[in-house]
């Protein structure tokens, strides 16, 4: 998704790149968020993620330059914050020299005039704590086009002697300096937005797309039979959200209490229209579809959401789901991570438009909880194709299929507990999928 449609507001070393088949065996925030509590916190509990790491460059590494959009949303809570760690800090591991630039030409975040400082202060506090010093910029495209962190120079000297820019989310439209970059990495995370967009003719997304070098998408159903997603004429390489798997690690809790997941509830604002039929970005179409859930089964659920509905929180407390503010738990990276490692396992919807195109498509938070040790059961959406399922981790169609995913974990937590560790370490490990990436991209 472009940025600007965005609303203001164990590591296993050495292991080979895992194959994309089986292996046999943004509403605003609302104004009672305290901004200042939003900024990275320190936290010397927070374990490092530095080390020696094996290095793919003998001599010289090979500049990456990460176009990012944390500014535009900066909660943890969202992904995005721990998203875009995972792919830096992967990168870094694999021995490229790596860059953060945000140039998205959005309007800072949360701000009533131009007005960069607490964007700039959350990327420079965030990304300073992981060892990102005078490794990034945040660029005013959205105005004069002023530069913090690094200078307009050092940026433009940046993508000139880049080996590969990496456009993260697809949040950033190419301009006339990226393009002397000679690898132009396009990394969808949301899939089915833009290629609903190309298929109607917007040519906005139809530039963007055709910018880049080498296309990448989470939606590891493009171009299968039961894929209904409009490709058009771009060809897409599937890859999957890659997760540091030493920050997620946790010990085994079989005393765990809810199934949980966090999210936004009602998105519909960014629904689209293909071909005759309106496809939601929104989930809460799908969980309306589970409101009965607590009511079939002696587990608990509760839902991290990020709503200001009172009506809809009662109506889904009555039902039997425990409500409780995404706003909160994502204050911090630490705060999301615990609540992920407190969780029993995650019970989440994907979108409308991914279920019923079958786009392949995997949350990367749910990638969390699985290489955090947690069991989950999502919605299909053509993924269990490339990952195993059964064991650690369950696709569902409809309602009636959950109760015996949740009776089979419970009744051996503990196996089903590791099964999701090694579902991680063997899908979603940060190193592997990013080195699956820049290969296939030519770098």
């Amino acid at each position: 998704m472009v940025a600007a449609d965005r609303p203001v507001r164990k590591r296993i070393p050495g292991s080979d790149i895992p194959p994309l088949s089986h292996r046999k065996g943004a509403t605003a925030l609302p104004e009672r968020v305290d901004r200042a509590a939003m900024l990275p916190h320190v936290d010397r509990s927070f374990k490092r993620v530095e080390g020696k790491r094996d290095r793919v460059h003998a001599v010289k590494p090979k500049v990456v330059v990460v176009l990012g959009i944390m500014g535009c949303l900066p909660v943890a809570g969202t992904g995005v914050a721990w998203n875009t760690l995972q792919h830096l800090i992967a990168l870094r591991r694999l021995g490229y020299d790596v860059y953060y630039v945000e140039a998205t030409a959005v309007w800072p975040f949360n701000a009533t005039t131009d007005d960069c400082t607490f964007p700039v202060a959350y990327i420079s506090n965030l990304l300073n704590r992981f060892g990102f010093e005078n490794k990034w910029a945040y660029v005013a495209a959205h105005s004069d086009n002023r530069c913090y962190g690094l200078s307009e120079l050092q940026v433009k000297d940046l993508y000139a002697r880049a080996d590969a820019i990496i456009n993260l989310f697809g949040g950033t439209i190419l301009r006339d300096e990226h393009m002397r970059c000679p690898v132009r990495i396009y990394l969808e995370t949301d899939p089915v937005v833009h290629q609903i967009r190309i298929a109607n003719g917007e040519e906005r997304y139809i530039n963007l797309v055709a910018a880049h070098t080498a296309l990448f998408t989470w939606g590891t159903n493009y171009g299968a039979s039961d894929c209904r997603v409009p490709l058009q004429s771009f060809e897409y390489k599937p890859t999957r959200s890659p997760v540091l798997l030493d920050c997620w690690d946790s010990p085994c809790n079989p005393a765990a209490r809810y199934f949980t997941t966090i999210g936004h509830w009602d998105q519909s604002v960014k629904d689209l229209e293909y071909d005759g039929e309106r496809y939601s970005w929104s989930k809460h179409r799908e969980f309306l579809k589970l409101l009965e859930l607590p009511r079939r089964t002696t587990q608990e659920f509760s839902l991290a959401l990020a709503i200001d509905d009172s009506a809809t929180v009662q109506m889904l407390e009555g039902y039997g789901w425990r409500v409780e503010d995404a706003y909160q738990i994502s204050e911090t990276l630490e705060s999301y991570r615990a609540y992920i490692r407190g969780s029993r396992g995650e019970l989440t919807v994907a979108k409308d438009m991914n279920v019923r195109l079958r786009s392949g498509w995997f949350s990367e938070r749910s990638a969390c909880y699985l290489a955090a040790g947690k069991p989950v059961i999502t919605q299909e959406t053509g993924f269990s194709k490339s990952i195993p399922t059964g064991l650690g981790l369950y696709g569902f169609q409809k309602l009636e299929d959950i109760p015996p995913a949740i009776e089979a974990i419970n009744s051996d937590y503990p196996r089903h507990a590791q099964a999701a560790k090694e579902i991680a370490a063997e899908y979603f490990d940060a190193e592997k999928l990013l080195r699956q990436v820049t290969i296939e991209a030519g770098l």
